[in-house]
C-alpha cells in the first residue's frame, strides 16, 4: 500500500518558520507536492518539485517557502520562512507515479498575528 505520512505541522508566530516533512512508502515518485486547503476553500498547490529537482511555487509562497527532497529517504520537505496569518491551512503532500497520485492525511498549521 501507498502511504504518505505528514508531520512538522503546528502553531506558529507571524513572521516565524515551520518545517514540515512527508515520508513516502515504496518507490519514489516522478513528481511530489504540497498543496494546502482552508476551511471553505478550495485546495491549492502550494510547491511541487520533480525527482531531478525541477520546482515551482505558487505565487503567494515564492521568495518564502522553499520544497526539496531526498529521494534516497523517499521524503519531502516545506521549509517555511516569513509566515503570513494566510498560510494558516491543512498542508497536505502528494506524490504522483506512472498515471497514479496519492494525498497524505494532512497536517496542520496555523498561524497566529
Amino acid at each position: 500500500q501507498v502511504q504518505l505520512v505528514e508531520s512538522g505541522g503546528g502553531l506558529a508566530q507571524a513572521g516565524g518558520s515551520l518545517r514540515l516533512f512527508c515520508a513516502a512508502s515504496g518507490s519514489i515518485f516522478s513528481i511530489m507536492g504540497w498543496y494546502r486547503q482552508a476551511p471553505g476553500k478550495q485546495r491549492e498547490l502550494v510547491a511541487r518539485i520533480t525527482s531531478l529537482g525541477g520546482t515551482n511555487y505558487a505565487d503567494s509562497v515564492k521568495g518564502r517557502f522553499t520544497i526539496s527532497r531526498d529521494n534516497a529517504k523517499n521524503t519531502v520537505y516545506l521549509q517555511m520562512n516569513s509566515l503570513k496569518p494566510e498560510d494558516t491551512a491543512v498542508y497536505y503532500c502528494r506524490g504522483e507515479r506512472a498515471r497514479n497520485g496519492y494525498w497524505g492525511e494532512g497536517t496542520q498549521v496555523t498561524v497566529s498575528s
